[in-house]
């Protein structure tokens, strides 16, 4: 028998672990960082197919339009795209998402994933959640438990109960929820074999969840549910309550419900997994050579032993020569060169950026929109030089600035503009001035992306000097709206 599952991914987070490439303004979800496609597309891939609905995603309003982009691009139509004001941990977020299905299917069977893992064997992990649906129709919470293959001290872990079986292929009883360990407690957990690793994957019915929400964290359930029952629509998006978020307590779902639930169970899953939690284990699932090395196409190993290189940008050449157990990860603002084994460090090292100031520390010279994308290319007290992309048949908001003037310079394609009463066309090598205050806009009208080069000039050059008019994204105020 074939159960329906409906997948919820979870795609918040500030992605830090694997800073320089993950940043808050775009997280680790939507990057590549194994194959062709994101880590968010890999997530909806490995749950599209026989028995799984469409899926429902909860993310923030900085990333609402990449989900529909990215979407898009692997062709799929989501259930819902639930808009959190503001991030609140993993407990507020699922329950969101059950109090939503509940409303039209109580029994809904809820498969609550991350979106930011690797599970290289999908047909298997898919045969995995077919297998634990009977127990959490039954009333149970299922998590799922990795078969470990180290003793590592980035994981928490599950203790199976006396008699379960951490091999089998249903689920089975659970003991307890283990917080990360030491060195010396992960190798006497390994030894033992009946731990398995916390993948923070769940399986339950949504009104399985809501009451355990009303029996162990009623707090919780009374504010979210009045965050869902006041959400508003917002083009395809589901806007959650912002003055009933704002109460919402920030907690995880292992602390609300799992540690304290009776009706738990664990999937045993040992086909392979991980969640990319450092670029130590980006180093292991990328496939080290016979000498250990990973490179990607801007890098070059020379003499090198279980060493990352990885340069993300084709004008950046990233060589190392004689390395020996090092990370290095260069972008085109920032160079991260670290011992493997101190990897999981790399938050302390945005905490010391953010400390001074930096942009690094949270923002991309890349900024990705709705129409398209824009890349600073060069920035001076008071002038910036940007590459801006505007899709086909995308515009910008009709928008004007306090602080800056800006000129355009078309280099492909054609881009109808807007400044003040008049509208005309530009090709390539045409350009324009916009004085400051005027009220502007630059449209794609045609087949193919528009690539302009913007110069701004003025004594403030944030993103957030932007009043907007009119927009066809129904975006706000503010640097994003």
């Amino acid at each position: 028998m074939t159960f329906i599952i409906h997948p919820v991914l979870l795609c918040g987070g500030s992605g830090t672990r694997l800073w320089p490439l993950s940043r808050k303004s775009f997280p680790k979800q939507f990057s590549r960082l194994t194959g062709n496609e994101s880590l968010f597309q890999g997530a909806v891939g490995r749950l599209i197919g026989a028995g799984f609905k469409e899926p429902l995603v909860i993310t923030g309003n900085d990333f609402r339009f990449i989900v529909v982009e990215q979407l898009a691009a692997i062709e799929t139509s989501p259930l819902a795209i639930l808009i959190e004001p503001e991030g609140r941990n993993t407990a507020p977020a699922v329950l969101a998402a059950a109090l939503h299905l509940r409303v039209t299917q109580p029994d809904a069977l809820m498969l609550v994933a991350p979106s930011d893992h690797v599970v290289p064997d999908a047909a298997a992990f898919r045969a995995a959640v077919q297998a634990a649906a009977p127990r959490a129709l039954a009333g149970d919470i299922v998590t799922f438990g990795i078969t470990p293959t180290r003793a590592e001290t980035g994981y928490g872990y599950l203790e199976l109960a006396p008699g379960a079986d951490a091999s089998a292929q249903t689920p089975q009883a659970l003991a307890r929820f283990v917080e990360k360990p030491k060195a010396k407690h992960a190798e006497q957990m390994l030894t033992a074999g009946n731990f398995l690793w916390n993948a923070g994957i769940f399986l339950f019915t949504a009104d399985t969840l809501v009451k355990a929400f009303s029996q162990h964290a009623p707090d919780v359930l009374e504010h979210v549910g009045a965050a869902v029952s006041r959400a508003q629509p917002d083009l395809s998006f589901s806007r959650l309550d912002a003055t009933a978020w704002a109460n919402v307590p920030d907690i995880s779902i292992d602390y609300a419900i799992m540690e304290k639930a009776s009706n738990l169970a664990v999937m045993p899953f040992s086909a392979g997994w991980s969640d990319l939690g450092g670029w130590d284990a980006v180093w292991q699932e990328a496939g080290p050579d016979a000498a250990g090395n990973v490179a990607s196409d801007n890098a070059t190993a020379i003499g090198c032993e279980d060493t990352l290189l990885r340069s993300e940008s084709p004008r950046v050449e990233l060589v190392g020569i004689g390395l020996k157990d090092i990370v290095a990860i260069a972008t085109t603002d920032a160079v991260l060169v670290a011992h493997k084994s101190q990897s999981q460090r790399v938050k302390e090292a945005v905490a010391a950026l953010q400390a001074k100031g930096r942009a690094q520390a949270t923002t991309f010279p890349t900024d990705h929109r709705p129409w398209g994308m824009f890349e600073s290319l060069v920035i001076g007290s008071r002038f910036q030089v940007k590459r801006i992309v505007v899709k086909p048949g995308a515009a910008l908001s009709l928008q004007s600035h306090h602080h800056r003037s800006e000129h355009w310079i078309v280099v492909e394609g054609t881009a109808r503009v807007t400044v003040d009463n008049e509208v005309k066309l530009l090709t390539e090598n045409q350009s324009v001035y916009i004085p400051l205050g005027a009220v502007h806009r630059m449209e794609n009208p045609g087949k193919v992306p528009m690539v302009l080069i913007e110069v701004q000039t003025g004594s403030y050059l944030g993103e957030d000097d932007i009043i907007r008019y009119e927009d066809v994204y129904a975006r706000g105020q503010g640097a994003k709206g």
